[in-house]
């Protein structure tokens, strides 16, 4: 049976709630992966207002929509983050970032994350996706020379800062499935190693697999699958192209999405670099049993357009399903008399 496609809301939360609903419903989503920013979900009211749960609900049924995956990614980079400044004062909330004190917002962070866990499992959700941040990765340059004990003591940050966090997700039986990407802890394949490393491979911490950051790393997607099939616990799909010519640059150049000199971009589903098809087999071959996301974030294309063209090739990519019958046994009962 094809897994439920969901669409991601952080790239629609200009929008209330009620008006991502009657879209994603209208195009034919199964459900929503919904962002802990705008109204679309509220972890301050999920744990303090009684009727905040049952209303979303009752909106969501209204809808027919479900829920499998709650995204904290904004709230969740500001946990290990170095520098902390205006960036994350633009996307937190201002009870979260409070006074602008470094330590203190990477404090208030952290307890949100705990808050995000419980509130998923008050509403019966299992999976929060998200970010961890990273005290290093401005050293991802390598100059001024990197000692090793720098990058180790980043490592130690990391678990000492979300060992207690995933704590609360194990209470409340939930699974933190972080976002390999560039900024992050773990942000490529060797970083991803030692990431789990750090914190004992422990269950409550997993991987969102989105492929769109692979590809302009030169990283392989498939293998990456297969390589961490026992975290994988989320998908987000999300297409990335390379536009190297000799001008344009791997980093981006600090240039703004859609910007033609940029040697990398996101575009629409189906119009890049990632191998889907052979991800979505690998994806079988695992036995993910989850959903899939639909993370919009092509600046060249209009959101309303391109989140329901993205639908349709997921839709297709979702029946790509293993053979009912092994090939041996197919071969086999060919060559039976008949």
């Amino acid at each position: 049976m094809p897994r439920p496609v969901t669409l991601f809301t952080g790239q629609f939360a200009d929008l209330p709630l009620e008006e991502v609903c009657r879209l994603a419903s209208g195009w034919g989503y199964d459900g929503l992966e919904l962002a802990c920013w705008g109204d679309h979900f509220e972890v301050d009211k999920a744990l303090s207002d009684d009727s905040y749960l049952p209303r979303l609900r009752a909106l969501l049924d209204k809808h027919h929509l479900q829920v499998w995956t709650i995204s904290c990614h904004t709230t969740s980079q500001a946990v290990c983050d170095h520098p902390i400044d205006e960036r994350h004062q633009a996307m937190l909330p201002a009870r979260i970032w409070g006074d602008g004190e470094p330590e203190g917002v990477r404090q208030r962070a952290a307890e949100e994350i705990k808050n995000t866990a419980r509130a998923a499992a008050a509403f019966g959700v299992r999976t929060v996706v998200g970010f961890t941040g990273s005290s290093i990765w401005h050293t991802v340059a390598m100059f001024p020379p990197v000692p090793p004990q720098m990058i180790d003591r980043g490592y130690a940050d990391f678990a000492e800062r979300w060992n207690p966090i995933l704590d609360v997700f194990d209470e409340f039986g939930v699974r933190y499935a972080h976002e390999v990407h560039p900024s992050e802890i773990a942000y490529d394949y060797w970083t991803t190693v030692r990431t789990l490393e750090e914190i004992g491979h422990r269950s409550a911490f997993g991987l969102n697999f989105d492929p769109s950051h692979f590809v302009w790393q030169d990283l392989d997607p498939v293998g990456f699958l297969y390589d961490f099939r026992d975290r994988i616990y989320h998908v987000d799909c999300k297409e990335s192209v390379k536009r190297l010519n000799g001008r344009n640059g791997r980093l981006g150049s600090h240039l703004p999405w859609g910007d033609p000199r940029r040697g990398w971009d996101f575009v629409s589903t189906g119009h890049g670099d990632v191998p889907w098809e052979a991800c979505f087999r690998m994806l079988n071959s695992i036995g993910y049993q989850g959903p899939i996301s639909v993370e919009w974030e092509d600046a060249g294309l209009d959101r309303n357009i391109g989140a329901p063209d993205a639908l349709a090739r997921i839709r297709e990519l979702t029946r790509i399903e293993p053979s009912s019958a092994s090939f041996d046994a197919a071969f086999s009962q060919s060559k039976q008399p008949s």
